[in-house]
């Protein structure tokens, strides 16, 4: 009865003051101008001839004001959407949109109709989501982070799942004391050989010939599925070109354990809308004692919404971490910090894989909608020398600058907003 009124060629209509105001502050924003309405229905829908009649007489008014767009409207049914994107070279229709959340979903203006059969290896597994949710994993891509002691057994599952693409990003190399970790990496690949480990030179020379881990799991995950799409980003998520290249990916693994990688994905997460899971594996060993304390493994969800599992809002991106992996070695040293990392961070492959497995079984189940409505939410801890599991509930804050909605966020901004990356010349 005030903005939305009734209309002078069709059943209902917006005010000419609220679509111009509307209009200039995307244009201001740098935003785009979407209308959207619903119509009966449940998994089909399309555009009226009244409102498409509307779309022509409108439209190209609007993309002046807001200097190019895009401008375009969305009509809902129950379980389907249909959309009409404007820009000043084409008129485009809508695919299809993605709902983001523990129940991960794709709306259409119809329901697919051309789902292939399924290869047989995958069979067995379809038979629990179907051939639709088989061909959904075929065109999901998916992002990692870090091709370690974890990253490796997710990329493993990945392939034999079926998932279209993986996109890996590691700088790091094989060597003798990670290989046992790292799934399909050989003494070649880490040149792991008593001759080449005598003299300090011939190390230098063996870690320089050593395999990349994003090489290892490519050759891993092709051998597990020849039809997957695998790139490998020899790169470090703190350097811009890097982190973009994640930024079209449909899921997100953080298996690096850092503050700069925790905070560059808590930021992708939330600025590209992409769902994602960091996970972890801790073995604290009392230093005075040499006891092993209580083991834990981790599996956090990250959704771009509050109280989806913000890292920064959890307290999982701690200032004094980030100022410390900014220093070299010599200027940690003068700061006077100890390198944990390499003091107090046990790893084994059978403990990275319980965190692994909770990981990829949240992805994979969110993903194909079969997550309960009542599931625990927030974050999943378990004890294992306790047998014991446990969840966190997530905190958020309505300030934050990734999840909050404060107008400083950068919450669904995209490339409006600049990642928390270093430039590489």
């Amino acid at each position: 009865g005030v903005d939305y009124v009734p209309g002078e060629m069709g059943y209902r209509m917006l005010t000419p003051d609220f679509v111009a105001r509307t209009s200039h502050k995307c244009a201001s924003s740098g935003l785009g101008y979407l209308a959207v309405h619903c119509h009966r229905g449940t998994d089909h829908v399309s555009f009226s001839s009244t409102d498409l009649q509307s779309h022509k007489r409108g439209y190209p008014s609007l993309l002046d004001i807001t200097r190019g767009g895009p401008v375009g409207a969305l009509v809902f049914a129950e379980d389907a959407v249909a959309g009409s994107i404007w820009t000043p070279t084409c008129v485009s229709s809508l695919e299809h949109m993605t709902v983001v959340g523990p129940q991960h979903k794709e709306l259409r203006p119809r329901p697919l109709s051309d789902v292939s059969d399924v290869a047989e290896m995958f069979h067995r597994q379809s038979q629990c989501f179907g051939r639709t949710g088989q061909a959904k994993l075929q065109r999901c891509r998916v992002g990692i982070i870090g091709l370690g002691g974890a990253g490796s057994l997710i990329s493993q599952s990945l392939a034999h799942l079926g998932v279209g693409e993986i996109i890996a990003v590691d700088f790091d190399k094989v060597e003798p004391s990670n290989r046992s970790r790292i799934v399909g990496a050989s003494r070649w690949d880490a040149k792991d050989y008593p001759l080449l480990q005598r003299q300090q030179w011939l190390r230098q020379l063996s870690r320089r010939l050593s395999t990349h881990k994003v090489h290892v799991a490519k050759r891993v995950a092709m051998r597990a599925n020849p039809e997957i799409k695998f790139t490998s980003i020899i790169g470090n998520l703190a350097d811009r070109q890097t982190a973009m290249a994640l930024k079209d990916t449909d899921f997100l693994f953080l298996c690096a354990d850092n503050a700069q990688c925790r905070l560059v994905f808590n930021a992708l997460v939330h600025q590209y809308l992409i769902p994602g899971i960091q996970v972890g594996c801790k073995i604290p060993i009392n230093q005075a004692t040499g006891t092993v304390e209580d083991i834990f493994t981790v599996s956090r969800p990250v959704y771009p919404f509050q109280q989806g599992g913000c890292l920064v809002c959890n307290d999982l991106v701690q200032s004094d971490d980030l100022q410390r992996e900014a220093l070299d070695e010599e200027e940690r040293d003068r700061a006077k910090y100890v390198d944990d990392q390499e003091v107090t961070n046990p790893s084994v492959i059978t403990l990275n894989g319980d965190a692994c497995s909770q990981a990829t079984n949240d992805f994979l189940l969110s993903f194909q909608g079969l997550m309960r409505t009542n599931h625990a939410e927030g974050y999943v801890i378990h004890y294992p020398r306790e047998r014991r599991w446990s969840t966190v509930k997530c905190r958020s804050d309505e300030f934050c600058r990734h999840c909050g909605s404060s107008g400083r966020s950068v919450l669904a901004s995209g490339d409006l907003s600049s990642l928390p990356c270093k430039e590489v010349a």
